[in-house]
């Protein structure tokens, strides 16, 4: 395995995050929305105002995975009042993992969300959970691998259209 090091970012990176964001984003779901939505969501999520706010937010924390210096991936990490369904106490959201296509099946998700879990014990939480589009088979599989199970679902709008995300939770209580 290569050597990626996963790091975390501060607002100075503000703009190596807009870059991967919108990459891994039009890369992970281009193919199977309208280019006029995703103009859309990307121009309103991954603005340099919006990413900034994110980045400034005490209850959120960004992690970059990168490969001699080049960013491959990212992470995004949500607790209290910052997660996207305010009713998980004692919780920690994973809002995004998303690496770059050249890089799928090179573990690189793998580490970012043993991070994640890394972060969750750090924080005692009770359980880690997320949002992934019902049409995200790959990302479903990967989270059912890794313990998640489905326990709800909720609107995602994509600039016009509106998604269902299935809500997927680990119990941390249970290992």
């Amino acid at each position: 395995m290569e050597n990626i090091m996963i790091r975390p970012l501060n607002l100075t990176d503000v703009n190596a995050l807009q870059q991967i964001s919108r990459i891994t984003f039009l890369e992970t779901f281009a193919k199977i929305n309208t280019e006029e939505n995703m103009r859309k969501y990307l121009d309103e999520s991954f603005s340099t105002m919006q990413l900034s706010e994110e980045l400034g937010n005490s209850l959120s924390q960004f992690y970059f995975a990168e490969l001699n210096n080049e960013v491959i991936g990212y992470l995004k990490l949500n607790t209290g009042q910052a997660q996207k369904e305010n009713a998980h106490e004692n919780a920690l959201e994973i809002e995004r993992i998303y690496v770059l296509q050249d890089h799928h099946g090179k573990k690189v998700g793998q580490l970012l969300y043993q991070k994640a879990m890394e972060v969750a014990q750090q924080l005692k939480v009770e359980h880690v959970w997320l949002g992934v589009w019902e049409k995200n088979f790959r990302a479903m599989s990967f989270y059912k691998k890794n313990g998640f199970v489905a326990f709800d679902e909720h609107v995602f709008v994509l600039g016009n259209d509106r998604q269902i995300d299935i809500l997927m939770k680990k119990d941390l209580n249970a290992n």
